[in-house]
């Protein structure tokens, strides 16, 4: 059985396809969206050799020859040189505006691929086949594409929406247990910026999802896709609502910056520990009750993600470095700090001008050093 969600955008509206098997007949889903009959799949070393030929022969079988665009894994590789090496590959397989990509991976190949994809010969379509929990709940999801560089994550980039996203839930049989635990974080940040029915539903689900129970797991990941179709149908371009899909993401791309986006500290890490940092510093400003802080907090330790600035990446970090790269933020505006804060359990909104001394004051009572 699969969930078929739509992501309603006129004329580019797409389906986010959730389910077991779907790589099997991915070449069949895929078929219309071509029409020379080959695509660039994009995918790392350890996705190809874990489902590569899966995937060639599902293409296969619909008459569509697989062109492997191979690159390293981990998030150095969602780099300028990464971008110029992918984009200089396309250019090598003569791919036209006929042609299609396939990003075959996780996060950083579905960024990496969708932004080579928007700017090849000035567009061209794509298709995401997310083979991590977190793209398949997040970033495969939304049209949001980009880079990183040494002063931030995910500062270049552009909107750019797949035709088609295959989310196949039997790939994650292979995915390790700390990758799944990363992907729960961006399952969780669904019920706590919006929806205190699931956060309630996870609370007491957890264990079942992250031992990838078929039921469990599937209601988690359709869940979440559903609520972010929605959202992004209302705001494409994160001008209001959608800003709030960033809940934990200004605390956490800080965190990741000064970890060194390596495999200290995974991305869903950084997401996880950054909720709970908004929860206490929106209990600490006075905006949401300390119980609803704690409740967060134990929420996202029940996943075994880290929770506190001890617990991340294994060393210090200084308050005012952290401010600074918060700066950085695609949300600031005009110098001024944007925060993703909450009221209460299932209710986050967008906090502009946000005073950047009373951050680093809370980072210091968190442990942070002046």
């Amino acid at each position: 059985m699969s969930l078929t969600v739509p992501v309603g955008l006129g004329e580019r509206t797409y389906d986010v396809v959730v389910g077991q098997g779907l790589l099997d007949v991915a070449g069949r889903l895929i078929a219309p969206f071509q029409t020379r009959g080959r695509t660039a799949v994009v995918s790392d070393e350890t996705v190809w050799r874990l489902h590569g030929e899966r995937l060639t022969a599902a293409l296969a079988a619909a008459g569509i020859t697989a062109l492997p665009v191979i690159v390293p894994p981990g998030e150095q590789t969602k780099s300028f040189e990464g971008l110029a090496d992918v984009c200089d590959r396309l250019l090598a397989l003569e791919l036209d505006r006929g042609d299609i990509v396939t990003a075959f991976g996780g996060g950083v190949v579905g960024d990496l691929a969708g932004f080579a994809a928007a700017i090849y010969k000035r567009g061209i379509d794509f298709v995401q086949i997310p083979t991590t929990l977190l793209a398949q709940v997040d970033s495969s999801v939304g049209g949001k594409t980009a880079i990183d560089t040494p002063r931030g994550k995910n500062l270049v980039g552009a909107f750019h929406q797949p035709k088609l996203v295959l989310a196949d839930l039997s790939v994650l049989s292979t995915l390790p247990d700390r990758e799944m635990r990363a992907g729960y974080a961006e399952i969780v940040k669904y019920g706590l910026l919006g929806d205190l029915a699931f956060f309630e539903w996870l609370e007491a689900n957890v264990a079942a999802v992250l031992a990838r129970d078929p039921d469990a797991l599937s209601q988690a990941v359709a869940r979440s896709v559903q609520m972010k179709a929605r959202i992004v149908a209302e705001d494409e371009k994160e001008q209001g609502r959608r800003a709030l899909l960033n809940l934990g993401h200004t605390f956490g791309h800080a965190l990741e910056s000064e970890a060194g986006y390596g495999e200290a500290l995974l991305h869903g890490e950084a997401v996880g520990a950054g909720m709970t940092l908004a929860f206490r510093f929106s209990a600490a400003q006075g905006l949401a009750s300390g119980q609803d802080a704690v409740r967060a907090t134990r929420a996202i330790a029940a996943a075994g993600l880290p929770t506190t600035l001890q617990e991340v990446a294994g060393h210090p970090f200084d308050a005012s470095r952290l401010v600074a790269h918060m700066g950085q933020d695609k949300k600031a505006e005009a110098g001024r700090l944007t925060f993703i804060l909450a009221r209460a359990l299932g209710e986050a909104f967008v906090a502009k001008d946000v005073d950047a001394g009373a951050v680093r004051d809370f980072l210091i009572t968190e442990g942070a050093t002046r």
